[in-house]
């Protein structure tokens, strides 16, 4: 399966599309880890992304893990759902594999900041004192999660979304490019931010704040379950 002996920090990625691409070159500029190869249910076998070869679909996972690869970083970005990359973990953490935390050598971390497993943390970005960012989080380019931050599981954030210090972030939420959250608010699980949408106060779980807008709006928040009923 592998064209080479299997050493301690090797590593696969889940996912060869967008996301899996840019966390490959992330992972080669750390110099740490070297990624062996690429699962994907949608691509060949015998193809290649990156110089990475692709092994094949999910249902390899568990070959890969006998042959000695027992870490993996999930390359599903979920934006749009965050529930499909929460599944990844779940279907990667049931065959065994550990989720390394991936940091670009140009983000700048707190010693007192704590990052669960699989969080994964892109040039330029800003991760701040005593800040606890959750499970599986992507802080994307050029975010910032300032000092006293509590992030959730698998929350997204995207290019330039800026956070002021003491944010509450809600598992599963999602905040766009650009965005801005005041100081001391919490948001919610499973809010959707748009992007540079400006929020001053606390978001309800479930609510979509429009891109460009300023929270809070007039009239009625629009919450998940309005969009359903569209």
């Amino acid at each position: 399966m592998f064209s080479a002996p299997i050493q301690e920090n090797d590593l696969i990625v889940f996912g060869g599309g967008g996301h899996g691409r840019a966390l490959i070159e992330v992972i080669r500029a750390m110099g740490i880890y070297r990624v062996v190869g690429v699962v994907d249910d949608h691509l060949l076998p015998s193809s290649v992304v990156l110089d990475v070869p692709v092994l094949g679909p999910a249902s390899i996972l568990p070959q890969i893990y006998t042959a000695g690869v027992h870490l993996a970083v999930n390359g599903v970005g979920g934006i749009g759902n965050p529930h499909s990359r929460w599944d990844v973990f779940m279907q990667l953490e049931q065959q065994g594999f550990h989720f390394p935390v991936i940091i670009h050598p140009s983000a700048c971390i707190e010693p007192s900041a704590q990052l669960a497993d699989g969080v994964q943390i892109f040039q330029f970005a800003y991760v701040g004192t005593e800040a606890m960012i959750g499970k599986g989080t992507v802080i994307n380019i050029h975010a910032v999660v300032p000092h006293d931050s509590h992030v959730g599981i698998c929350a997204n954030f995207s290019p330039g979304a800026l956070l002021a210090g003491t944010v509450s972030i809600g598992d599963f939420t999602q905040v766009g490019m650009g965005a801005t959250i005041n100081l001391n608010l919490k948001i919610g699980k499973h809010v959707r931010i748009g992007n540079n949408a400006t929020v001053k106060a606390d978001v309800p779980e479930g609510t979509v704040v429009r891109a460009g807008t300023i929270w809070p709006l007039s009239g009625s928040p629009r919450t998940e379950n309005s969009i359903k009923g569209e």
